[in-house]
């Protein structure tokens, strides 16, 4: 990397890396430093009455006071923090002093990682320490990290910008209390669903990630190409099409926990790269889904806060079962006045632009519905609420209402204004199921580009016979978002999907040496602030040699300095 890449900071880093190895210490050491305690463990078990405990302990540096022949520094590990006394003489028992007021004092930054050999003690201002015997320098940090200062009770200095913190995850975990917390609740949220549905005898499966077809949603695929058979292939929209093949292959119940990909907007709540869990269990129905569904919540709730409930937004949220449980139909009704049912395509369509929404002819009379139920109900659900009897339209894979013609058994899950979960009795009828999808070939065909594609192969497993199943999809990111009562998807993937990073234009250097300047010298350039050849061109000769000349004494740079004329020169052709 060029020097004039780097701030100062960063330069200064790499001469103490330098000096280091000049030393003789490897800043990046192969051996296993062993450990035998954490910082949380170790401030919680500490008594004042026992013998001095010996520890061996590793983690990053975050701040140092130095105060002649003693220090303290504050230790992160991946538990918490913990203070270590240092002192000259206990660190460097012998003559020489150097590992100390040299490699300590001078070499060492916030942000290293550091091992410390010692014993634990109470200071005088009674904050439980580690009193360090040894120290060994166990990886050199060549970037700082971004320290919060705080004077007078503000913060200065955050690392609180949302796009800054996704792209570098790995400082925002570092610096930033709390982040880490929301991915340790996240792994429990999945342990604990995994321990259920394990627990209740079913399989967890992988299924294929690359499709020849992407079935089992209403979503648009990403597409990519399998050069190997010259083929168009589709990142997976749902698992449900391959694991209801398991299910005719005799499994009881099935489970898969992966990512799914949908090339869809991003916005606080929806990132095209999304967590999933699909299960599909034989010989039951929609009413044992529900009842399933509600006691695996209330759980896996129970284990992440300790209790049945969550507060997002001075909203009290109570996952103790039993959930509400309405009609979709009647959700409408109540929230517009309009009853839907009975209704032609054309009604409910005319309905809709009555109320200024955004609707055209591609839409058929399930999408309507859909549109409709967003707009006006979705955002209305605070507490759990299975929306259910879905119309045929609106569920190609879902199996008819047993009482009520026109429905299906479905329901989606509903909790803080947002869909959770989407259920089904799922359709076992393969002829049923064929006159479906052809329906949703006739909305692909009027130009709705989420219409499902006929699986011709998954037909040929319905026609071999797929008992009475119920199918549930769960949204892993939005849960961990109503667990932990965060607004936006992002705090709860560790690396959302992001924007292309924007860039400073700048000349290439090709460009610039069209204008005579030489390659070396382009770098200074832009150290200087002139990234692009226009930038130069309402600079005086003089004054633009003397600002290349300060960065070549300020960084030490043995180049040959460009005369005032060869300036002037640069400056003539870019204007």
């Amino acid at each position: 990397m060029n020097v004039l890449e780097l701030s100062e900071q960063e330069i200064g880093r790499r001469e103490s890396l330098q000096q280091l190895r000049d030393m003789g210490i490897n800043p990046y050491p192969a051996a296993e430093f062993p450990t035998n305690a954490f910082s949380t463990e170790i401030i919680d078990s500490f008594q004042d009455d026992a013998e001095p405990r010996e520890v061996s302990i590793a983690g990053r540096m975050m701040s140092r006071r130095v105060m002649g022949k003693a220090s303290f520094v504050e230790l992160q590990d991946s538990k918490g923090r913990i203070q270590v006394y240092i002192t000259r003489d206990d660190l460097c028992p012998g003559e020489d002093k150097e590992l100390y007021n040299t490699v300590f004092k001078k070499l060492l930054d916030i942000g290293d990682f550091i091992g410390i050999k010692g014993f634990v003690f109470r200071t005088q201002t009674g904050e439980i320490s580690v009193h360090c015997k040894e120290l060994t320098l166990l990886s050199k940090a060549l970037k700082p990290l971004p320290i919060v200062k705080y004077k007078d009770g503000v913060a200065y200095d955050k690392f609180d910008d949302p796009e800054l913190r996704y792209r570098q995850r790995y400082v925002d975990l570092v610096v930033n209390e709390g982040v880490k917390d929301t991915f340790l609740k996240r792994a429990t949220i999945i342990r604990t669903m995994r321990s259920i549905l394990d627990n209740a005898g079913y399989t967890e499966v992988d299924t294929p990630i690359l499709q020849s077809i992407a079935g089992g949603a209403s979503a648009r695929p990403f597409i990519t190409h399998f050069n190997a058979l010259n083929q168009d292939m589709y990142m997976r929209i749902a698992t449900e099409l391959y694991l209801k093949r398991l299910i005719v292959g005799g499994f009881e119940g099935v489970y898969e926990m992966g990512k799914n990909f949908r090339n869809e907007g991003m916005d606080k709540t929806h990132n095209p790269e999304f967590t999933c869990m699909e299960l599909y269990v034989s010989y039951k129905d929609l009413l044992w889904g529900m009842t399933f569904t509600e006691k695996m919540l209330e759980e896996i709730c129970t284990a992440v806060n300790g209790k049945p409930e969550v507060e997002i937004d001075g909203n009290i949220i109570s996952f103790k079962a039993p959930f509400r449980r309405l009609p979709i139909l009647d959700a409408i009704k109540e929230k517009t006045g309009f009853d839907c049912d009975g209704k032609t395509e054309d009604e409910i369509r005319a309905f809709c632009l009555s109320k200024g929404m955004d609707v055209d002819e591609t839409m058929g009379k399930g999408k309507l519905i859909d549109e409709l139920f967003g707009e006006f109900c979705e955002g209305t659900f605070i507490q759990p609420t299975f929306i259910t009897d879905y119309p045929v339209e609106m569920s190609p894979l879902t199996k008819m209402h047993r009482s009520k013609p026109g429905l299906t058994e479905r329901f989606e899950l509903m909790v803080n204004g947002k869909e959770l979960a989407n259920a089904y009795s799922e359709l076992n009828d393969p002829i049923d199921q064929e006159e479906r999808f052809i329906e949703q070939m006739k909305l692909a065909d009027k130009g709705d580009d989420e219409a499902m594609i006929i699986d011709h192969d998954f037909l040929r497993a319905l026609q071999y016979g797929m008992p009475p199943t119920f199918g549930i999809g769960i949204g892993i990111d939005r849960l961990v978002m109503l667990m932990t009562g965060k607004f936006a998807i992002g705090e709860v993937m560790l690396f959302p999907q992001m924007k292309p990073e924007k860039k400073i234009p700048q000349s290439s250097v090709a460009e610039w040496a069209e204008i005579g300047v030489p390659e070396d010298i382009v770098p200074v350039l832009r150290k200087a602030g002139f990234n692009l050849i226009t930038n130069i061109k309402d600079e005086k000769p003089q004054g633009l040699q003397q600002k290349i000349g300060e960065i070549f004494k300020k960084y030490k740079l043995q180049l040959q300095k460009p005369s005032v004329d060869e300036v002037a020169e640069w400056i003539t052709k870019a204007q």
